[in-house]
């Protein structure tokens, strides 16, 4: 009996382990991302110097330097490394700065914020680099980029995580990114599931640009392989950019089924037909010519975005013989053609000014973004060297069963100081003003 008990006791908190993984990860692979932006990818180190590389704003590597910006580098290096990252902006036109939290973290974010400020267009983030390390000595990281160091292939690493998290993310293996809880202490083979299970639900929830993807995405997608997936790029490489999803069809190895199950999951932006940037599958296409028909529409204008909003979903899903949940999927989709469920999320916060633990009084009121959530509460970056704790207690005026039910990895809350370790570096937050506690 009290074995049967442990045992059962014991699997309840394995599945609610790795049912928190799995939701810390889904969050995180949702985070928004900053499209369009010039990204520096800053990853810091003592003795060796900090490795930089500039991506463009489809992801493109630039350039790759190394800067010495903190002790033991001398004072002439560290004077020499503000000039070189100075030049490193102005050249290339740099935005947004990704510093990789790990070592020297925070005295490179002091050198960053240094430097930034003869330029108050330029903001930089501190990126949670768990896994770059692990994507940049891998096989897929060696392959593109087989010229640079490991090193420098995190610094791209870095960058690109700010750019599109999702993107970056799945090239690498899940348990190593950092957002559960006694994940060793589980089954591996499970946690493995449910991670890959969350990895592909997510990239086809929120749909890949065919012409922008890696490998490493693209074999996420529904029908699709690391085989065909290799062909999709070898034949953009051949032929250029993938015009529609019609020619999609001519990838080698890519067969009708595969088809089938992949074209509603990958999106051709600036297609000529615009549906082609959509979820909507080309099994409906007709059903969407029927569609505009019956509204008499001809260009997706306002006013064709007024009829659709207006249209009686049951009736016309009747009038036009199809399913009222896909109607819904359509109208969604032609209101907003090439939305990315993503930019409903909040984005980064971006920061110019260093804080420092000295800085900080009970009561006072920041902003951050949650970094992890455990049973207990949730680890949250304010900007300091390690994460402020939100513990469970602080989460509500009200009784809260679990974390998760208040925050989720990715979100950015308003938070107050609730207690000051300046000898332990530790902070403790709170999700409620502490003058409505008192």
């Amino acid at each position: 009996m009290e074995r049967r008990v442990h045992s059962e006791l014991t699997e309840s908190a394995e599945d609610g382990a790795i049912e928190l993984f799995s939701e810390n990860l889904r969050n995180l692979l949702l985070v928004s991302p900053l499209k369009g932006k010039m990204v520096l990818g800053f990853d810091p180190a003592f003795r060796t110097g900090a490795k930089l590389a500039v991506v463009d704003q489809t992801g493109k590597l630039m350039t790759t330097q190394v800067i010495y910006p903190v002790p033991p580098a001398s004072q002439a290096k560290i004077e020499q490394s503000k000039k070189d990252l100075a030049e490193l902006i102005r050249t290339y036109g740099v935005e947004i700065i990704a510093i990789g939290n790990g070592t020297a973290s925070r005295e490179s974010e002091a050198f960053v914020a240094q430097v930034l400020k003869d330029f108050p267009d330029v903001s930089y983030v501190i990126v949670n680099e768990s896994g770059a390390s692990v994507y940049s000595a891998s096989e897929l990281a060696r392959h593109e980029f087989p010229d640079l160091t490991v090193e420098k292939r995190s610094a791209i690493s870095i960058a690109r995580r700010l750019q599109d998290p999702l993107a970056e993310l799945v090239k690498i293996d899940p348990k190593s990114i950092g957002v559960g809880q006694y994940q060793h202490d589980v089954s591996q083979k499970k946690l493995a599931e449910n991670l890959d299970f969350v990895v592909d639900t997510v990239v086809n929830q929120v749909g890949v640009n065919i012409n922008t993807a890696s490998p490493a995405l693209l074999a996420h997608v529904s029908g699709l392989n690391k085989t065909i997936s290799e062909n999709i790029v070898k034949y953009r490489d051949e032929n250029g950019r993938i015009a529609s999803r019609e020619e999609i069809k001519k990838v080698p190895r890519l067969g009708a089924k595969a088809f089938e199950q992949a074209a509603g999951f990958l999106r051709i932006p600036g297609a000529e037909n615009i549906l082609d940037n959509t979820g909507v599958h080309p099994e409906s296409y007709k059903a969407v010519e029927r569609l505009l028909k019956e509204l008499n529409i001809t260009d997706l204008d306002d006013s064709a975005k007024t009829k659709l909003q207006s249209v009686s979903i049951e009736t016309m899903a009747e009038t036009i013989n199809i399913g009222q949940e896909t109607l819904k999927d359509i109208i969604a989709d032609l209101l907003k053609p090439g939305r990315d469920l993503r930019d409903d999320f909040e984005a980064p916060v971006l920061r110019q000014d260093v804080l420092d633990i000295s800085d900080l009084e009970i009561g006072q009121k920041l902003e951050g973004t949650v970094r992890n959530v455990v049973d207990f509460g949730a680890f949250v970056d304010i900007g300091l060297h390690d994460d402020g704790l939100i513990h469970i207690s602080q989460m509500s005026k009200s009784f809260v069963k679990h974390p998760s039910q208040v925050v989720s990895v990715g979100d950015v809350v308003t938070v107050w100081v609730s207690k000051i370790d300046k000898e332990r570096g530790k902070i403790n937050l709170s999700l409620v003003d502490l003058r409505e506690l008192n």
